[in-house]
């Protein structure tokens, strides 16, 4: 057998795979055949292989055979090729050998074959008959091939200049219309989350021109007639100074927005100086295209939103659908923040009821505590009173034993004088306590056990007010205006006189004011800052770290007010904002404090939470609503 290395290798370049399959049975028992089905593919196959011989179909894809044969021959002068075709025209073998093969074998592929590859391997060359003629009709040839090519590869760049200019108007289009459903989505996400109206609309009609470049943006809301379209929102210059002018639009046909609104329907205006439907606008000179966008929820309209160019013919169907489906968002938004608004007014006002029933109904709880504190005051009073008139007694007789002052007896006389106006006998009293016991007597005139009634008597009265204060406090009428919390607090720390470096103050730069009552917040904050000194009476190094910042949310301002007491439980972490619930035992506490702290900070719209653990101390959060910036 034959070693394959040793074979002569013939390259065969045709495009047919039988002709491919018949040429590789009839040359495979005596030589290696390499095959290749495209030209280009032959050409690199070639070169990487330097065949004995080449063998090219004349019919090829892409390139003829004689074009083949000609790179070929350049590429690989020593290699013999030769073109097999079934072109058996006047001058189609002269064409071949003038492209540079050394023979013509012509097709149907016979038995034959095998012999005339043999030939050519073996050095056949066949001779070219009055070459320079066949050599100018091979050149004639490859000329008008080439400009056949070039025409219709100018017909191609043709075609594919206006593919491109088309595409890149689709792909303008679809950018445009990809911008405008992400921003639609993205201002959808947005007013979902902004409860505040004003905000909610300033922040649309910003994003809308500033993404889309359009010249002007506004939201008209129906007022409560439904007579007016009243503009809520407006962009840049015109629309501020259209909100300061209260700048309105009846809602009737006369106007785009009014139309809109009426039949709940975009309208859209490409130039705006044929629209008669709509309204002249002098502070929008520019406007040169306009869409009025309804704003719809379950049938109802709520307003419109206008959207201006100062481009003709701006507007296509596909900003329609986009903006209207933004606009259909941007409804819902404004609907929830009404209904969130009407919500937080009438829960407002059912708080401030409830709270004044409860102060004029009291409940069995308060009046039980009002009831144990007061009810010392009596029996105290009574002692008081007694101790009084034996203390007085006693001192009428100085008269006598120190007669030589002359102020003591004046003052002793006196002191019987208006005993004897007020009916009091005070020689009776003496003879009541000439005939008591020595320690009962003592006893009577105790001034510890004077003094003892009077602090029972004081202490009563002051849980009883702080009691009133705890109820009414949260139900005053607010007056809400701009405060700074670092002063209010940096102040009340001062007026509370506790040691000092007890408490640390600590405000961020950025900690913007707040807008609240100050008298109700300053209670929330004296309270807190009392109960954490109040917590650590059995701490040794007592601590209380007051920090404020602007809080995560930028509508809330937070303070936060930890200490280093004991902590509090977690089991009655829940119980300490009920009213009367106090950790305080008999030392004083009401229970009201940290009840009338929330039930303000609530009203106010604002948060308090607690963080604690035992031996850790707690910290207090107050959130409270921020200056609201005109």
């Amino acid at each position: 057998m034959s070693d394959p290395r040793k074979l002569p290798q013939i390259l065969y370049i045709e495009d047919s795979d039988e002709t491919r399959s018949l040429v590789r049975r009839l040359l495979s028992h005596k030589y290696v055949v390499l095959e290749a089905a495209d030209p280009l593919d032959g050409l690199q196959l070639a070169e990487e292989t330097h065949p004995s011989l080449i063998l090219v179909d004349h019919s090829l894809p892409h390139m003829t055979g004689s074009e083949a044969t000609t790179r070929l021959h350049k590429m690989l002068p020593n290699t013999p090729i030769v073109i097999v075709s079934a072109d058996l025209s006047t001058g189609a073998r002269e064409r071949a050998l003038a492209a540079g093969a050394v023979g013509f074998i012509t097709k149907p592929i016979d038995d034959d074959f095998v012999d005339q590859v043999g030939e050519y391997l073996n050095g056949k060359v066949e001779i070219l008959e009055d070459a320079e003629k066949h050599l100018q009709a091979y050149q004639q040839e490859l000329v008008e091939r080439l400009e056949g090519n070039i025409r219709q590869l100018s017909n191609t760049v043709a075609k594919n200049k206006h593919l491109l200019q088309q595409n890149e108007r689709m792909f303008s289009m679809l950018e445009r219309r990809h911008k405008l459903l992400e921003t639609a989505a993205r201002v959808g996400q947005m007013v979902t989350s902004i409860l505040d109206m004003d905000e909610l609309l300033k922040h649309t009609v910003n994003i809308i021109c500033s993404e889309f470049s359009f010249y002007y943006s506004g939201i008209f809301l129906v007022s409560e007639d439904e007579q007016w379209a009243v503009l809520r929102a407006g962009y840049a210059l015109a629309g501020r100074k259209m909100m300061a002018e209260n700048y309105r639009l009846h809602v009737d046909e006369k106007s785009m927005i009014g139309n809109s609104i009426i039949q709940q329907q975009a309208k859209i205006a490409l130039d705006v100086a044929g629209e008669e439907s709509r309204f002249k606008n002098p502070f929008l000179p520019n406007t040169r295209s306009e869409m009025a966008l309804p704003l719809v929820v379950q049938s109802h309209a709520l307003g419109a939103l206008t959207v201006q160019s100062d481009q003709l013919n701006a507007f296509t169907e596909e900003d329609i659908t986009s903006l209207q489906a933004m606009a259909d968002q941007i409804a819902i938004a404004i609907n929830n923040a009404q209904l969130m608004f009407k919500l937080e007014a009438a829960t407002a006002e059912i708080v401030r009821t409830k709270t004044f029933e409860a102060i004029a109904t009291a409940t069995g709880e308060a009046i039980h505590w009002v009831g144990n504190k007061a009810a010392p005051i009596p029996g105290s009073v009574k002692r008081v009173r007694e101790d009084l008139l034996y203390i007085l007694a006693l001192a009428a007789q100085l008269n006598e034993s120190d007669a030589k002052n002359e102020s003591l007896a004046a003052a002793v006389e006196t002191i019987k004088e208006e005993a004897e106006a007020k009916g009091i006998d005070l020689n009776q009293l003496l003879v009541e306590m000439s005939a008591m016991k020595k320690n009962r007597l003592q006893a009577l005139v105790s001034v510890e056990s004077l003094m003892e009634d009077l602090d029972i008597a004081e202490n009563s009265a002051v849980t009883i007010l702080s009691i009133k204060e705890g109820l009414i406090g949260p139900a005053r009428q607010r007056n809400d205006s701009v405060v700074s919390l670092s002063e209010m607090i940096t102040d009340t720390v001062v007026n509370m006189g506790l040691p000092d470096g007890v408490v640390e103050l600590e405000w961020a730069e950025n900690m913007p004011n707040a807008f609240v009552d100050a008298r109700q917040v300053e209670q929330v904050f004296n309270n807190l800052i009392k109960n954490s000194w109040e917590a650590m009476s059995q701490t040794s190094a007592p601590k209380i770290f007051v920090k404020g910042m602007r809080d995560a949310n930028p509508k809330f301002v937070l303070v936060t007010i930890k200490d280093t007491g004991p902590g509090i439980p977690k089991e009655i972490q829940e119980k300490i904002w009920v009213s009367f619930f106090t950790t305080k035992g008999g030392s004083g506490g009401t229970g009201l404090g940290l009840s009338s702290v929330m039930q303000i900070v609530n009203q106010h719209g604002g948060s308090i939470s607690l963080e604690s653990e035992v031996g850790k101390g707690a910290m207090f959060s107050v959130r409270l609503p921020v200056e609201k910036k005109i």
